[in-house]
């Protein structure tokens, strides 16, 4: 029987870890996390990590076992969850991926694509740009340089915008020309599974999760990493927001507002990097466990 990653993806609130740790149960396996942020340790309530009752439902990797002040990407990540995976396939058939984070999926599903080294210079002064002209300036300058990286990267990134022109400046070569090159072949099947809902009820249950984070500490958390957020790890939402009101720069109630707008907005850039994928079966956020393993089962037969 083929080896199976089911990797449990959907944007921000749908209800993936509740799914991912009733899969883990049922196949009787373990969870490695793909969501980038829950990978650091003060970051617990602006993440929506894992509880520890849900840590104790079923064994996870990857969730706080890293400091925000480590150096860590999803190239360190690939290598470290295909080594764990290599462990875990040695005792089980099945194991779960859980994350809404898509680099960090598609690095452990596919291999990341490898880029030449360019001067640092070039991306301090595309932020630069950013932050003086916009996003629009990098948006029509890439199109420009790469017309298919323009059409096939999630535009409305500022961070995959600057990624693709850097490489773009720095190399000579559009940024497309270096896309999946050489990649890794897996030793393992993935089944993808997503989670969805209509766009009014993935917003309200952002609405929702936000109110219950400010409720269990969030600023708190955020409060006692004052004086540390030029660290990439709180360059996230939920946290740069509230710096922001510790700085007199917002005020809670339109601080919390904001965290918000950006979680909805992330949860649209997540839809839109996952729907872009045609091997991923899509699900109803409130579908039952057994109608999923059905068509996990059927899938399993299938690649078997």
């Amino acid at each position: 029987m083929a080896k199976t990653l089911i990797s449990v993806v959907g944007p921000t609130a749908i209800g993936k870890t509740t799914l991912s740790i009733k899969l883990a149960n049922y196949f009787k396996t373990e969870i490695i996390s793909a969501d980038s942020r829950q990978f650091y340790k003060e970051m617990s309530i602006g993440t929506a990590a894992p509880t520890l009752t849900e840590l104790a439902s079923a064994k996870h990797h990857f969730i706080h076992h890293k400091s925000i002040n480590d150096s860590y990407n999803v190239g360190a990540f690939e290598k470290d969850a295909i080594k764990c995976l290599d462990q875990l396939f040695k005792t089980h058939d099945y194991v779960i991926m859980v994350g809404g984070s898509g680099l960090y999926v598609d690095a452990v599903v596919n291999g990341l694509d490898y880029f030449p080294e360019v001067d640092s210079d070039i991306r301090k002064e595309l932020n630069k740009t950013l932050e003086t002209e916009g996003l629009e300036i990098l948006q029509q300058k890439l199109k420009k340089l790469d017309p298919k990286a323009f059409k096939s990267i999630a535009i409305d990134n500022p961070q995959r915008v600057i990624r693709a022109l850097e490489i773009c400046i720095g190399s000579g070569k559009p940024y497309s020309s270096f896309l999946n090159k050489d990649k890794n072949k897996r030793p393992f099947k993935t089944i993808h599974i997503g989670l969805t809902a209509d766009r009014e009820i993935i917003y309200n249950r952002i609405n929702k999760r936000v109110d219950l984070m400010v409720q269990e500490g969030l600023l708190e958390e955020v409060k006692k990493l004052e004086g540390k957020q030029d660290l990439n790890a709180l360059n996230t939402v939920g946290y740069k927001e509230l710096f922001k009101y510790f700085k007199g720069e917002l005020t809670l109630d339109f601080a919390v507002s904001e965290i918000k707008k950006n979680s909805r907005r992330f949860a649209k850039r997540q839809l839109t990097w996952f729907r872009k994928k045609e091997d991923y079966i899509w699900f109803d956020y409130k579908t039952s466990l057994d109608d999923i393993l059905e068509v996990i089962n059927t899938k399993t037969s299938e690649n078997s």
